[in-house]
């Protein structure tokens, strides 16, 4: 079995006798680095020499002490080469580079290694530790800079959400921002306007990853209970059909198709029907569009108002009883919604023609010459299909 740190098992004696060449190893290994290794390969002058030969030497020089010093704990300075790491994630270059510079180096250092080790007649058992040794420090070392890596790109990746987020809730806000501050926070985010874009909201769950599921360049944020994408190009074939796979069957709302400048309208009547479809007022399964829903949200739009016009305009049906009442109702929106058909209401209420017409004759007792009016019968028609869509009970 290997053993994690090997070089804790080394006689500390060998880091004294290896010492003395480090800085002439830490020349060799820089030079077989740059190489190998393309990323590299540019002529190291200045500051920059100095830093990175100083580097060099600095972990030759640490892997002795931790070999002199029998040290069983984690690697001292562990957080240089975490900076590593980060350096280049900074620099836009993969990880790849740097680890292959650490295997160069690993390799130079062990054939000088070896070769001053047979020089002072060291067993081939002491060999085989101090070749682990070395790798194994140098996975170590690699294992840091990855760590770096991956921090500072989570910290790159953060940054840029932070950006789009504050670049989606701008082009919603209300009053409507600044173009031009619009503009400048979608550079700042590092990316392109679209011409026409359409909004979508949902209730996010814990660890929702919804957001990653939707169409590339879309700008989503939560706030709340409540998350909002900005999808680009709702136009383009199949996008819609690309949203609604994003959230199979869970509840979403989408807004109505507008250009990039009218975003806000956009979201707001998203989280409207989102809201009707949360009160019941609208069914759902998947993705609701809300410009299918237009005669909804126009109904819905002022409940107190509506609920007067309910009270006024039903206001008849009070001098029956509750359960004659339900019935009345029932039959008075079928009969309005079809025009007056029976044959057509009795199949929308599952009755007998003959029943729907004793019905309606008691309709016209209670209600007159208003089921004759067309603005009453209009306002009838807007009160018994918003009952039915909230479930409303009117009247008392």
């Amino acid at each position: 079995m290997l053993a994690e740190r090997p070089w804790e098992a080394l006689p500390p004696e060998i880091a004294p006798a290896l010492r003395p060449g480090v800085g002439e190893l830490a020349e060799e290994m820089i030079e077989a680095i740059r190489a190998a290794v393309p990323a590299y390969a540019r002529p190291l002058e200045g500051a920059v020499a100095e830093g990175v030969r100083a580097g060099v030497e600095g972990a030759l020089s640490q892997f002795l002490d931790v070999v002199e010093d029998g040290h069983a704990g984690p690697l001292p300075g562990r957080v240089l080469y975490a900076d590593l790491g980060r350096g280049e994630a900074r620099a836009g270059r993969s990880l790849e580079a740097l680890l292959a510079a650490y295997r160069i180096g690993a390799r130079v250092a062990w054939r000088r290694a070896a070769d001053r080790a047979r020089e002072l007649e060291m067993d081939d058992e002491v060999l085989a530790l101090l070749a682990e040794s070395i790798f194994a420090y140098i996975d170590e070392l690699s294992a840091a800079s990855a760590e770096g890596f991956a921090r500072e790109q989570s910290a790159a990746a953060g940054e840029a959400d932070r950006r789009r987020a504050a670049l989606a809730r701008l082009l919603i806000q209300r009053p409507p921002a600044d173009p031009a501050a619009v503009e400048l926070a979608a550079r700042d985010a590092g990316m392109e306007l679209p011409a026409r874009l359409v909004a979508v909201v949902w209730a996010p769950r814990e660890g929702d990853r919804t957001a990653s599921r939707l169409p590339i360049g879309s700008l989503a944020f939560a706030d709340g209970e409540l998350a909002c994408a900005l999808v680009p190009d709702p136009d383009a074939p199949g996008r819609r059909a690309e949203i609604a796979r994003a959230f199979g069957r869970r509840t979403a709302a989408l807004g109505p198709f507008v250009p990039w400048q009218e975003a806000g309208r956009s979201a707001r009547r998203a989280t409207e029907v989102h809201r009707l479809i949360v009160a019941g007022a609208i069914e759902a399964d998947g993705l609701v569009w809300a410009q299918e829903h237009l005669t909804t949200l126009l109904i819905e739009r002022d409940p107190s108002l509506l609920a007067e016009l309910a009270d006024r305009r039903l206001a008849p049906l009070a001098r029956a009883g509750p359960a004659a009442r339900a019935r009345l109702l029932e039959t008075l929106g079928a009969w309005l919604e079809h025009h007056g058909s029976v044959p057509d209401v009795a199949r929308a209420i599952h009755v007998h023609p003959q029943t729907v017409r004793y019905r309606l004759n008691q309709l016209r007792e209670l209600f007159g010459e208003d089921l004759d009016d067309p603005e009453a019968r209009f306002e009838l028609l807007v009160v018994t299909r918003a009952r039915g869509l909230r479930g409303r009970s009117w009247p008392e």
